[in-house]
């Protein structure tokens, strides 16, 4: 992973951060792989929230990606399944 890639991939997160400070989350990179896959850690109420899934996928995933187009997914190693 270059300084560059981790960098853009930490500005593309600050732009959701915001939106996940309102409800008493944040999220932190754990790693990003060779193959453009991005890990987080859900922290805070992001940690334990049953939409954490829908957070991921609406928000978190949609701005990473958009900004990084080398993020080929995204995926929380802590995020809660919504069970219907």
């Amino acid at each position: 992973m270059t300084d560059s890639l981790y960098t853009r991939t930490e500005n593309a997160l600050n732009t959701i951060r915001p939106y996940l400070a309102t409800d008493g989350g944040n999220v932190k990179i754990i790693e990003i792989t060779a193959e453009g896959i991005l890990r987080l850690e859900l922290l805070g109420s992001c940690g334990t929230c049953p939409m954490s899934s829908m957070t991921m996928k609406a928000g978190i995933e949609e701005a990473v990606r958009r900004l990084v187009p080398e993020i080929t997914h995204v995926e929380a190693i802590n995020a809660m399944e919504v069970v219907v």
